[in-house]
């Protein structure tokens, strides 16, 4: 089932070490990832993690393991600022665009999946909403409840972090101590209803003009944003799964709230590995819309950004996501993005050269070797960086060989072959395309219809404008005009 020679090995946050990967029932895997809470664009730091774990789930099934990804969507109870006050994300998005909450979600929800499809992600095994769980949401809480680890106060339902401590390390995959918490936090005692604020929330009572909203034994209300995960990961894993992942944002508090609330409702760790994703940064910046530098990947994908010289098609961007190690930081930039877009050119046309060369009656390259690298790099924490650095190093071989500096049999070439076709295309999912023409190409297209466009706008002859801008809607191409000129994105 798996050529390597070495066993998979990966980095689990709990214990800050790496690990021998022994899924809990072989040769299952179950993996669970927190997916977008669903109010706007997609962007770099959704394209990370998705990239990052369609990579871990492309590989474990590559090496033979029957793998449930469950990728959950948010589209309920995410509240501002990641708290426990303040309004609901996609209901704050609704009211701002006049719409029902669920069609701002099934929006982005489109949206997103579109984008996914464009970064060639594959679809998750499962996708359950959390709007669509709320029973098994309420059925945790009281089971929490009944465990002592709860209280309820004014039809709102709240952890009890203080009292669960006193059983439990509350802080282990953060590091952080409680009692650092409590003299940080102490500041804001008194300021809301919870015992203490460093308990979170598991059920809110809605207040009169919260639009989402379901009956509990409690109250009208909504479930707490890091209860939905626990719900959805036991309903679809079972009360302990292998691989749980996301951004390193999450996991203080949204992973730590996890722990605490399967521990407290079933007594053991609901994961064995938890797996975390660095940042994206720009031009070494956190990105940020208070910044200025926050990209939405259809900015990136058309060129349509200020920070951007040009646009770079989804290949270039899933190429520049797996050459750095998922736990290191992510830098974005114009010049890092041309030099994934010259990298990735390079691997492509090398693939392409395989065929041309010439087959000998004995190798001079040992491509078991290589080969043996690669899996070298995915068992050393999925690492796609030390795999990419074999491909090159593989390049270099293939520009040997037809110059007949190096040689190759015949079985050794289709093993080169295979070698690139299992991991540039299938494990890492790069595909074979031409980014730089068709992306300048679309870009150039675009820029000469809102030129016509303009003209017509000029000269006041609105009949012909408003069809191009219909024209296109059609196609999937949203046109806006704005003071600083018209914009576009494809829908």
């Amino acid at each position: 089932m798996v050529e390597s020679k070495s066993r998979l090995q990966i980095f689990n946050t709990l214990t800050r070490q790496k690990e021998l990967f022994e899924p809990l029932n072989p040769p299952h895997v179950g993996m669970y990832v927190c997916g977008p809470t669903v109010y706007g664009d997609a962007h770099l730091g959704h394209a990370r993690p998705a990239v990052i774990f369609d990579v871990i789930f492309r590989y474990l099934k590559f090496l033979g393991y029957q793998v449930r990804y469950v990728r959950n969507i948010t589209d309920v109870g995410h509240l501002e600022n990641d708290a426990d006050e303040g309004e609901d994300k996609v209901e704050q998005k609704a009211r701002l665009e006049r719409l029902e909450p669920m069609e701002i979600a099934q929006y982005y929800s489109n949206r997103y999946h579109y984008n996914m499809d464009q970064l060639n992600v594959l679809r998750p095994s499962i996708e359950p909403l959390a709007s669509g769980h709320i029973i098994e949401q309420q059925e945790l809480v009281k089971k929490i409840l009944s465990n002592g680890y709860a209280y309820e106060i004014n039809g709102s339902v709240y952890f009890d972090v203080e009292k669960y401590s006193k059983n439990y390390p509350y802080g282990e995959l953060s590091g952080r101590k409680l009692e650092e918490m409590i003299a940080f936090t102490r500041a804001l005692e008194g300021k809301s209803e919870k015992r203490s604020p460093y308990d979170f929330a598991l059920w809110k009572k809605a207040q009169p003009t919260h639009i989402m909203r379901w009956p509990s034994t409690w109250s009208e209300g909504f479930p707490g944003w890091h209860l939905e995960c626990s719900a959805m990961g036991n309903k679809y894993l079972g009360e302990k799964f292998d691989i749980h992942g996301g951004g390193m944002d999450l996991i203080f508090p949204h992973h730590e709230a996890e722990i605490a609330q399967s521990m407290a409702a079933y007594g053991n760790q609901p994961v064995k590995y938890w797996l975390h994703n660095n940042m994206v940064t720009i031009n070494g910046q956190k990105m940020g819309k208070s910044l200025g530098n926050f990209i939405t990947l259809d900015e990136i994908f058309s060129g349509n950004h200020p920070q951007l010289e040009k646009a770079y098609s989804p290949m270039i961007i899933r190429f520049f996501i797996l050459q750095a190690h998922y736990r290191s930081t992510l830098d974005f930039s114009n010049d890092a993005l041309q030099a994934a877009e010259k990298a990735l050119k390079r691997l492509i046309e090398a693939y392409h050269q395989i065929d041309k060369i010439p087959s000998s009656e004995a190798s001079s390259i040992n491509i078991h070797e290589l080969r043996q690298a690669c899996f070298d790099g995915m068992n050393d924490d999925f690492n796609s960086s030390i795999v990419l650095a074999n491909l090159f190093e593989a390049v270099k071989m293939i520009n040997l060989t037809l110059t007949g500096t190096e040689t190759l049999t015949h079985d050794d070439i289709e093993l080169l072959k295979l070698t690139f076709n299992d991991f540039l295309f299938q494990i890492l999912g790069l595909a074979d395309e031409n980014p730089s023409d068709n992306s300048n190409l679309v870009n150039e297209l675009m820029n000469l219809l809102l030129e016509l466009r303009q003209e017509a706008r000029d000269r006041k002859d609105w009949a012909t404008s408003d069809r191009i801008r219909e024209r296109l809607l059609k196609m999937g191409i949203e046109v806006k005009d704005s003071k600083d000129g018209p914009t576009w994105k494809i829908l």
